[in-house]
């Protein structure tokens, strides 16, 4: 019975230690007002976002997810799998 409440209180400790992170991504290659449906449609598909606002007038999209699942890599890869290459803001 301890292990059991042990390992309950292990696994319930480490979704409490998960982030919520934001990065902006630079996407450059969006060149009409619909590029942004692709892009959000990519990002909100990788585990672990939680949020994706993209704007065509900035070509930026801020994404919000949880770093326990994904990665800012994973972010990039999955826009540039959509064929809109992206960057890092500064």
């Amino acid at each position: 019975m301890k292990n059991t409440f042990f390992l309950i209180a292990l696994l319930s400790s480490s979704s409490a230690l998960a982030t919520i992170q934001t990065v902006t991504l630079n996407v450059p290659n969006m060149n009409c007002v619909t590029c942004p449906i692709t892009v959000k449609k990519s990002l909100t598909n990788v585990d672990g976002v939680k949020k994706a606002d993209v704007t065509y007038a900035t070509k930026l999209a801020v994404v919000t997810y949880d770093d326990e699942k994904t990665n800012i890599e994973a972010l990039v890869s999955a826009t540039t799998n959509a064929g809109y290459p992206s960057v890092v803001k500064d």
